[in-house]
């Protein structure tokens, strides 16, 4: 197979599983759309913020018939739950504030939406819930996300040139682990610093997915990429590294990430 069609395999496998994550993580944003006595009801309901700032909640429902409230509470305490009142701005949605939380702080809301004599409860189910992040500076969080991306880019490379007996197997696991290394281990540390104040939170310190994925990624490229030669033994460690990462990437990105725990003012993980 040619070096041109291996590299647009790598391309396709990489975007796919990078919007897999980024819509599955528990930071994605809710999205809802729903009817409430025939009025037309959307959402856009956000699951990270900026310390810096209120918790926006916007329900667009042009019926002005349609009022409500936003029902909130820290979680996950097991305290009794507030209310917001819903109100329309100048575009004519319906918008709350829900306060702002420390680093790692976290909310759980609903909107409870009423018309007439119906009423409807957003998003259905389980609460939403959002947490809360320091700001951090573009010069740092730009080049975590361009090195990450590139460094799976090269990952799937290295691993198809691994499984079709290539014979630039060792150069390329050598530029992924480079790659992985300086945006995951360096500048991913101080990206979660600005956010949520520690820079490591997997093992052995906690049990942060985010820090452990990367840790199993690296120490499984740093594997393949030692190994000298391009016999069947490095290939099947290179295949193995790529799957790890692919593996890393199919889970949601920041799950059992970063907590405050109210009770002691620390940042938990799991």
């Amino acid at each position: 197979m040619s070096t041109r069609t291996l590299w647009i395999l790598a391309v396709v496998v990489t975007l796919a599983s990078a919007l897999y994550q980024r819509m599955t993580g528990p930071s994605y944003p809710v999205r809802v759309r729903a009817e409430l006595a025939g009025a037309v009801v959307k959402a856009r309901l956000e699951r990270t913020h900026s310390v810096s700032g209120d918790l926006p909640v916007r329900i667009r429902a042009a019926d002005p018939e349609v009022m409500g409230e936003v029902r909130w509470r820290r979680y996950p305490l097991d305290e009794p739950w507030r209310e917001v009142p819903l109100s329309r701005d100048a575009k004519g949605d319906l918008v709350a504030q829900l306060p702002a939380q420390p680093p790692a702080g976290k909310l759980e809301y609903t909107v409870h939406l009423s018309r007439g004599g119906e009423a409807l409860d957003l998003p259905g189910g389980q609460a939403v819930v959002a947490r809360f992040k320091g700001d951090v500076p573009p010069w740092v969080l730009a080049p975590h996300i361009l090195l990450m991306f590139l460094g799976m880019l090269w990952s799937n490379r290295a691993g198809l040139e691994a499984v079709f007996g290539g014979a630039q197997r060792r150069r390329l696991a050598r530029r992924t682990l480079a790659l992985l290394a300086v945006g995951g281990l360096f500048l991913g540390p101080v990206v979660q610093k600005y956010a949520f104040g520690a820079y490591w939170t997997g093992w052995p310190f906690g049990e942060d997915l985010t820090d452990n994925k990367l840790a199993a990624a690296v120490l499984a490229w740093t594997a393949a990429a030692l190994i000298r030669g391009e016999g069947r033994v490095a290939r099947l460690v290179t295949v193995l590294a790529a799957l790890v990462v692919f593996a890393v990437y199919m889970i949601p990105h920041s799950l059992n990430g970063s907590t405050l725990d109210y009770a002691s003012m620390k940042t938990v993980t799991g």
